[in-house]
């Protein structure tokens, strides 16, 4: 169902702009990327699996491809709810995973830029266990971005950032080169860091966003310190304010900065996506959660090796 609506919406690389696809569950509106979205299906029958996380419907197979189904408003309310005829799954594909999502309606798709995407506070959010990554204004509705790589971690662990891969890697020296990192989501952020000073970089610096990224890297550079400040840039591709690709592009368009080594380290890299990086020019393109992988790019890119 919506392959062919997807391809009249592809965004321009570097423009800032998301595409959200709103839809609600209990009538309240939530919102996902589109990029995250394969097709709409109706729902269907489910065949419950043992042992699996209490949000985890079961399995069903569509064509020819197993689908896990998580049954989102259990998961958001922690009660069981009516299973309507009407509900939807939302197949996704991010990490390398495809997952449904059972969601009450679809009401449409929105185009938006990032900057018209907040970062919830703690009061409303619920600070590091919060599922929204953003509230978005979409026209004259504000819409709830979740979070679907930490719902997807919460329910199934070995499918995030795995910090066994980098003890796999044994002894390591400390490289005080300084690192930026772009990440809106608290989980991974704290995984991120963690991993990264476990592997020897001690001097890391995690950005909620692209734009707070940017704004420090402006600052070194009207100082004339940015080497002295910045040697390798990590983005994801979704944050609020700044996604990574308009980073990226500011980054590679910039006579001053363009030398710096961009990795773009996202749950979406897909073909077209690995188009857009290259694009923009950014240096390697990995995807979540290959954490041990990003470690080996970032010690090519930094001395060679």
């Amino acid at each position: 169902m919506l392959e062919e609506d997807k391809k009249g919406i592809l965004l321009e690389s570097g423009t800032n702009e998301i595409e959200i696809m709103e839809f609600t569950i209990n009538d309240n509106l939530y919102g996902i990327n589109v990029a995250k979205v394969r097709e709409i299906m109706m729902s269907a029958p489910v065949k419950a699996m043992p042992h699996a996380h209490p949000a985890v419907e079961g399995i069903f197979k569509p064509r020819d491809v197993v689908l896990t189904v998580v049954n989102l408003p259990k998961y958001l309310n922690g009660v069981d709810s009516e299973k309507g005829e009407k509900d939807l799954f939302i197949v996704t594909n991010f990490n390398k995973m495809f997952i449904a999502f059972r969601v009450h309606t679809v009401v449409g798709i929105s185009r938006i830029s990032w900057k018209d995407i907040q970062k919830p506070d703690d009061t409303v959010s619920g600070g590091e266990e919060s599922v929204a990554t953003g509230i978005a204004q979409c026209e004259d509705n504000l819409v709830t971005i979740l979070d679907f790589e930490r719902i997807v971690a919460e329910i199934a662990p070995q499918t995030t950032i795995q910090i066994s891969e980098i003890d796999k890697m044994g002894y390591r020296e400390c490289r005080e080169m300084p690192v930026f990192v772009a990440e809106d989501s608290i989980l991974l952020t704290k995984m991120i860091e963690e991993a990264l000073h476990k592997s020897g970089y001690i001097n890391v610096r995690m950005f909620s966003n692209g734009q707070e990224l940017w704004d420090t890297l402006s600052g070194y550079k009207r100082q004339g310190q940015v080497r002295d400040n910045c040697s390798i840039v990590i983005t994801d591709l979704e944050m609020p304010q700044m996604d990574g690709h308009r980073l990226t592009k500011l980054i590679k368009s910039d006579p001053e900065l363009k030398d710096i080594p961009v990795i773009i380290f996202s749950s979406l890299i897909t073909e077209e996506m690995r188009v857009k990086g290259k694009e923009l020019g950014a240096d390697e393109q990995l995807s979540k959660p290959e954490i041990g992988h990003l470690v080996h790019i970032m010690d090519h890119l930094l001395t060679g090796n």
